[in-house]
């Protein structure tokens, strides 16, 4: 029986990833939760011992030789010591042999539960240091179920063939977009957290870094690290603005993000269900970077203010409306591209 017993934790091993020692250890505290349920007093005096070598795991109840017996759980008196052999002393220790198949049912029950809770804990351990190492990246997910209620979406994400549940947030979808049951949807991992009931892995499809992780898939020059993006600043489902920079001259930024005949552009758009994705040219000179960041507006000139922190712009007149955007979208996105505040105003006023 120890050698199929062996076996299967072997089995375990492999197809679930959980190591043999982890599961002998298990199976030790087990045993002994067994030994619990019915020998309570012995419990503290009792051992186990485990070798994967020989593939043996025995079990035994230690009890220490005395003149007269007080506890007999764990005292054995000298007379009946000597009896199983002469050499013992007051004071030795003498190892009785537990047989487990003697254990009464409540008692097996007590030793399967803490195996079972021991695969569950390792498998939730493994998916969790799994999914950690996929903070701040992209995964794809397939989506089971939408709560019509409140709108929350649950996804199935896979990565290095783990899989778990994750929870697509009302407030994490993307307003506009319509999804159904078996889509499959890229999404940003933003945290993974531990919960009693395992990893807690916190998704989203509003995030910036979606965006950003979306450039670097399409970008080779992004991945490379020949353009940089150095920043974003996003209103889910309706824009994004994103600042470029190149580390190469030679390289155009601007152009490496919209690719050819604007196909690497519109495969993002694509994938964000047709949000508007402005790419402006960062600069380390302030009035550049900021009339870069109005685009798609013409830009008369940008004037910085004493308190460092804001800027007047002047736009043609006929420009006016689509410097500030539907709502002022267009000039909110790019002071928080920016980190300027920005006053528009037409060249009539100026």
């Amino acid at each position: 029986m120890n050698a199929e017993f062996f076996e299967a934790i072997a089995d375990i091993e492999r197809e679930k990833g959980i190591p043999q020692q982890y599961m002998l250890e298990k199976i030790e505290q087990a045993l002994l939760a067994a030994l619990r349920k019915d020998n309570p007093g012995a419990a503290e005096n009792a051992r186990v011992d485990v070798d994967p070598v020989k593939k043996k795991i025995d079990m035994y109840i230690q009890k220490t030789v005395v003149e007269e017996v007080e506890d007999p759980d764990i005292e054995i008196a000298e007379s009946d010591a000597k009896k199983i052999s002469p050499r013992y002393q007051v004071g030795d220790t003498v190892n009785f042999p537990v047989e487990t198949k003697k254990f009464g049912r409540i008692a097996a029950q007590a030793a399967k539960q803490v195996i079972i809770q021991g695969i569950r804990e390792a498998e939730r351990s493994i998916v969790y240091d799994v999914f950690t190492s996929k903070e701040h990246e992209i995964l794809t997910g397939v989506v089971t179920r939408i709560d019509p209620r409140n709108g929350n979406v649950s996804i199935q994400i896979s990565s290095n063939s783990e899989y778990t549940e994750a929870m697509l947030a009302a407030n994490e979808r993307i307003p506009t977009e319509e999804l159904s049951e078996g889509d499959r949807i890229k999404v940003y991992v933003v945290e993974v957290r531990k919960s009693t009931r395992g990893p807690q892995v916190l998704i989203s499809r509003t995030h910036p870094g979606l965006v950003k992780r979306l450039f670097e898939l399409e970008v080779p020059e992004i991945f490379d690290g020949t353009v940089e993006i150095k920043s974003i600043a996003r209103e889910a489902g309706s824009r994004t603005k994103i600042a470029v920079y190149s580390n190469n001259p030679e390289v155009d930024p601007i152009g490496a993000c919209v690719g050819p005949k604007g196909g690497r552009v519109a495969t993002i758009v694509d994938e964000l269900r047709g949000e508007k994705i402005d790419i402006a040219r960062y600069s380390d000179t302030p009035e550049d970077y900021i009339a870069s960041a109005l685009a798609p507006s013409d830009v008369v000139s940008v004037t910085m203010l004493e308190d460092g922190k804001s800027c007047r712009v002047i736009v043609p007149d006929s420009q006016l409306s689509l410097a500030i955007g539907k709502e002022g979208q267009n000039v909110r996105l790019a002071a928080r591209l920016t980190g300027y505040k920005i006053d528009i105003k037409p060249e009539s006023q100026a």
